[in-house]
């Protein structure tokens, strides 16, 4: 009773999350501080995983290539074809800035810590995960921009240059997972003996990453840039396409003959959009363009994902304590 407690207090903070974030967002230099502070968090997030995994497990993960194809595919062909399909829809609903926006989102890779967090806390394949989404995001560089050419800007050259997105995905993901498997060895007898740190870490970094990625959402001016109703619209579009897409990384997985914990990753890494990525992205491949507009569907959208993937995440989580 009280384990069934103690994750419906994780899901109700995650609704908590938002409302402070709408009331009291962090700004300037706190949200500067609050940055590091959950830069710092994710990073020994990715070291206690690197630890916790043993090498035959990060092994299994890095060839996985039937996990990765799929996630890729979800990721960089079913969202944009689904994006490109609902124009005669959204244009007329939201205008052509925000279906811009809409459209740009799913251009985007893939998240990167709150694909591997929720999978960890759901009990997927961790391992696969930090691959997967990784390789996604790092792809998703020099994709995205293509896409954003060729559909959204009507040419083919771009001046986004993506390594140091790269080289900042490395330091932040890469280096500490790598870093925990090499003291494995020392760290993981202390890990068994506090079992608890890994979950603490999952969970506290989620919670931080909504309340930050929200706040920023709040202080950019989520609530003026457009109309109440046309927010709504919007709010139901990102809805509608969350749920088509996670109904797609549900049931695919399945009808392959994927195992239960590679069904839990793909549904992670595969239905999921980054706003910390599009941000920058979106500053870099639209100037002169409303880029308020253009990059509110993705902050919406990314509200929305975390929410629903908390939930999933703990249910999840719930039916493997159960088994």
């Amino acid at each position: 009773m009280l384990k069934l407690l103690a994750l419906d207090r994780f899901t109700i903070l995650l609704f908590v999350m938002v409302i402070l974030a709408s009331i009291l967002p962090v700004s300037g230099h706190a949200a500067e501080i609050f940055s590091v502070i959950t830069t710092a968090a994710i990073a020994v997030l990715f070291f206690l995983h690197g630890a916790k995994l043993s090498r035959e497990a990060v092994m299994q993960g890095l060839t996985h290539w039937k996990l990765h194809g799929l996630v890729f595919a979800i990721t960089f062909a079913v969202f944009p074809i689904l994006g490109l399909l609902a124009k005669p829809i959204l244009v007329p609903m939201l205008g052509q800035e925000l279906y811009w926006g809409f459209l740009f989102m799913c251009f985007l890779p893939s998240t990167v810590q709150s694909s591997i967090a929720f999978t960890s806390v759901a009990r997927g394949n961790v391992a696969a995960a930090v691959c997967s989404a990784s390789f996604s995001n790092i792809i998703g560089m020099f994709i995205t921009p293509i896409m954003v050419a060729f559909f959204i800007l009507g040419q083919t050259s771009h001046d986004f240059d993506p390594t140091s997105s790269i080289i900042q995905i490395t330091l932040l993901l890469l280096v500490p997972f790598i870093l925990g498997q090499i003291l494995r060895p020392y760290v993981f007898p202390h890990m068994q003996k506090r079992p608890k740190i890994v979950k603490v870490f999952d969970q506290g970094s989620i919670l931080m990453v909504v309340y930050g990625a929200f706040s920023s959402a709040v202080v950019a001016g989520l609530w003026s840039q457009i109309s109440m109703s046309t927010l709504m619209l919007l709010i139901l579009a990102c809805s509608v396409l969350l749920t088509l897409i996670m109904l797609l990384s549900l049931y695919i997985p399945k009808w392959l003959g994927f195992n239960a914990a590679d069904q839990k990753t793909i549904f992670f890494c595969g239905s999921k959009k980054t706003l910390a990525s599009g941000v920058p992205m979106a500053q870099i491949l639209f100037i002169g363009q409303p880029i308020g507009m253009i990059v509110l569907p993705i902050m919406i959208f990314h509200q929305i994902q975390l929410m629903v993937c908390g939930v999933v995440a703990n249910y999840w989580s719930k039916q493997s304590e159960q088994d």
